[in-house]
């Protein structure tokens, strides 16, 4: 179950984040307060899925899965471009996040 709240905490704040784009300022009403609510929600799955995940693996997965995320709603959805080295960049974050999960971060 710590796994499932980890993934819900990356898809959250990946919302988080997409709303942080879509409120243009905190000038867009529903989307700025969907980032604190959608921010909010990620935490509190992050903080559920600690009971089971180490926290440097939790948050490195997190972050690491969240990054690579949503610079590629970035590129998909807000048609930011889209380089080599960005690509290959993003790639190297999911092998990391693989690697660690592989190191035996679950207690």
């Amino acid at each position: 179950m710590s796994w499932f709240y980890l993934i819900l905490a990356i898809i959250l704040e990946v919302s988080g984040t997409t709303s942080m784009k879509l409120s243009q300022g905190f000038t867009k009403i529903l989307p700025s307060i969907l980032i604190f609510i959608l921010y909010g929600l990620s935490l509190g799955s992050l903080t559920l899925a600690l009971k089971k995940i180490d926290v440097g693996m939790a948050y490195a997965v997190w972050s690491g899965l969240g990054t690579a995320l949503i610079a590629t709603v970035g590129i998909l959805w807000f048609k930011e471009p889209a380089s080599a080295l960005k690509i290959i960049s993003l790639g190297v974050i999911i092998v990391g996040v693989i690697g660690l999960h592989f190191s035996g971060g679950i207690h």
